[in-house]
C-alpha cells in the first residue's frame, strides 16, 4: 500500500519516474563522485544518503566506503526503498541500512556520521531549516554535509530563446511552490547551514550548455514530458498549451544549432563545527 511518500512526492514514485531518476543520476554522477572525493568520502566512511530515492547514489556510496564503512539510506517512499533494497542485495552490499522515514517527522536514528549527501531533497520539503538541522544532528564534529540543490531554476532556457519552454519552466516553478516546495532553495541554504552550526567550506555553481546531440539533452526533455502530463492532470494547463510546448521542444531538438542551458545547481560542502 502506498504511504505518504507515494502520495506527496510531486513527480510520483512509479516505474517511469524511477527510470527517469536513473537517467538523471547518470548525467550528474561524474560531478557527484568528484564532489564526494573532494569532501573526503572514502573507504570506511559512515555516510547518510538523505532522501535516497530509488538508491542510485546509495549504491555508489556503498561501493566507495566498502564493507568497513556504513551507508544509511533515509527515504519516505516504500516504493523507492524497495528498489534500493533489491539493487543493493543483488550486489551483496550488506553494509547498507535502510530507514523508511519522513525527514520532516523527526530526528534520524543515526548519529556520529562522517558525511551526509543530499540532492534535490531540500527543494521539495516543507521546512528546509528543519532538514538542515536534522542533517547537522546526524553528523559528528568535523563531519561534512554535501548538497546539490537548485540555485536558479530559470536558467533553464534554449538558445535561441524558446518562449513555450520558458512558459513551461514558470508553470513548473509555480506548481512546485503550490505543493510546498521551493525550486531555488539553494539561495537559503548557506545561511541555514551556518545557523545550524556548520561552516560552509565550498560553493560551486553547476550548469550544462548542451546541443541536442548530447546525451544529457534527454534528461531535461524527459522531465518535460512527465511534467506536461502532471500539469495537465492538475488542471493548471490545457491540451493546446501542452501541444505548443511539445511542438516547440521537438522543433528545437531537430535543429543541431540549438543549445539548452539547464537549471543552475549549487554544490555545497559544509563542515560541522566542534
Amino acid at each position: 500500500m502506498a504511504g505518504s511518500g507515494e502520495r506527496d512526492y510531486v513527480l510520483g514514485t512509479h516505474r517511469e519516474e524511477i527510470e527517469r531518476l536513473g537517467l538523471q543520476h547518470r548525467v550528474w554522477r561524474p560531478h557527484m563522485l568528484e564532489c564526494w572525493r573532494r569532501a573526503g568520502i572514502s573507504t570506511g566512511s559512515k555516510v547518510l544518503d538523505v532522501g535516497a530515492g530509488p538508491g542510485y547514489a546509495t549504491l555508489d556510496l556503498a561501493e566507495i566506503v566498502g564493507p568497513t564503512g556504513e551507508v544509511h539510506a533515509a527515504e519516505r517512499s516504500g516504493n523507492f526503498l524497495q528498489h534500493a533494497r533489491e539493487t543493493c542485495a543483488a550486489r551483496g552490499l550488506g553494509h547498507v541500512h535502510f530507514h523508511e522515514q519522513d525527514l520532516m517527522a523527526g530526528p534520524l536514528e543515526v548519529q556520529g556520521l562522517d558525511a551526509t549527501w543530499c540532492r534535490w531533497v531540500a527543494s521539495f520539503v516543507s521546512d528546509p531549516a528543519k532538514l538542515v538541522a536534522t542533517v547537522a544532528q546526524a553528523l559528528r564534529p568535523g563531519g561534512v554535509a554535501i548538497f546539490h540543490e537548485y540555485l536558479d531554476y530559470r536558467t533553464w532556457r534554449l538558445a535561441p530563446p524558446c518562449p513555450p519552454l520558458e512558459a513551461f519552466v514558470s508553470e513548473v516553478m509555480a506548481s512546485w511552490r503550490a505543493s510546498g516546495g521551493e525550486p531555488d532553495v539553494a539561495l537559503s541554504l548557506p545561511k541555514l547551514l551556518e545557523e545550524a552550526g556548520l561552516a560552509v567550506k565550498h560553493l560551486a555553481p553547476k550548469v550544462f550548455v548542451i546541443p541536442p546531440t548530447d546525451f544529457i539533452w534527454k534528461w531535461p526533455s524527459e522531465f518535460v514530458e512527465i511534467n506536461l502530463q502532471r500539469l495537465l492532470d492538475l488542471g493548471r494547463v490545457d491540451e493546446a498549451w501542452v501541444a505548443s510546448v511539445r511542438t516547440a521542444l521537438r522543433a528545437a531538438a531537430a535543429d543541431p544549432r540549438t543549445l539548452m542551458i539547464t537549471p543552475m545547481v549549487l554544490e555545497i560542502v559544509a563542515e560541522k563545527r566542534a
